[in-house]
């Protein structure tokens, strides 16, 4: 299954941790991540690749994107 890129504005923390904020989509729509319920490395099963997997919470749906070293994305 392929994935779908994403533009994320993530905050950066003293500590280095990336922390997304909003997803940018290229039609204009955004959507602001309510909460990061986990963060943790993870392969994404459906598409194959290995990052950070960030569990979210946006417009109360459970979300699963991903940071492929700066490269986030989403399992379609």
């Amino acid at each position: 299954m392929p994935r779908i890129k994403l533009d994320i504005v993530v905050r950066h923390t003293p500590e280095g941790k990336c922390i997304p904020i909003k997803i940018l989509w290229e039609d204009g729509r955004h959507f602001y991540i309510d909460k990061v319920i986990d963060i943790r490395k993870a392969a994404a099963l459906k598409c194959g690749g290995i990052g950070i997997r960030y569990i979210c919470k946006i417009c109360n749906k459970e979300v699963a994107i991903f940071d492929e070293e700066g490269s986030w994305f989403i399992e379609k």
